[in-house]
């Protein structure tokens, strides 16, 4: 739910999407992980949950190495290619309820199952969830904000201008070579010039865009 927010803040649209995953070795053996019906033990939710990116239909396990077989490769998050229901986002699945996934990495291969919309809502309709959706939408602020920091970079600001996100450019160029610090709470902050000539610190969300800009993701 925080990298579903940071995608959002930088224009990138990010829908959860629960599954279950089968992790195999080369010789057919391996675990299951995540279920096709989640549930809560406490403040724990017992499930496996994924991000899919439908403007690029992709998806994104950003928790994948918390489990030891593929830790222990070290490769990262994995990104795969999705094909999208046609039923798109109407009755809150993007993908439809059993459809498989199945990527490499190193000699494991990895079976993503979709589950249906009764495990989204197990999500983000508990009362956790939406106890603390403030904290994810705060923290996903920060998380973006690095991101964008780093997107400066020498070599990758050309790059990310020339992506398909209205939002991102946008705040690419408005904190240009801005210098950033994080505050005794932990918020990233942007130095950006005011009317005044001393200059304001500001947070990713709080920086004035033009009307045309779209709106962060989720909306």
């Amino acid at each position: 739910m925080t990298l579903r927010n940071a995608y959002g803040q930088l224009g990138v649209r990010a829908e959860l999407l629960p599954v279950d995953l089968a992790i195999r070795n080369q010789h057919g053996d391996g675990t299951r992980y995540g279920s096709l019906t989640p549930s809560w033990t406490g403040t724990s939710w017992n499930g496996h949950c994924v991000l899919v990116l439908p403007d690029s239909e992709r998806f994104v396990d950003a928790t994948v190495e918390q489990f030891d077989e593929v830790r222990e490769i070290g490769m990262g998050p994995m990104v795969g290619k999705v094909a999208l229901s046609a039923h798109g986002t109407q009755d809150g699945v993007l993908m439809t309820p059993g459809a498989q996934v199945v990527l490499q990495r190193g000699d494991l291969v990895l079976t993503y199952t979709v589950a249906g919309p009764k495990a989204l809502a197990s999500i983000v309709e508990h009362p956790e969830a939406v106890a603390h959706a403030g904290g994810h939408q705060r923290t996903g602020v920060n998380v973006a904000s690095y991101t964008l920091a780093a997107l400066r970079g020498e070599g990758v600001r050309g790059r990310a201008m020339r992506a398909p996100h209205p939002r991102l450019r946008a705040l690419l160029r408005a904190v240009g070579d801005a210098p950033f610090e994080a505050d005794e709470a932990g918020d990233v902050r942007f130095l950006l010039p005011d009317l005044g000539g001393q200059g304001q610190w500001l947070r990713l969300d709080e920086i004035p865009l033009p009307p045309s800009v779209p709106a962060a993701w989720p909306r």
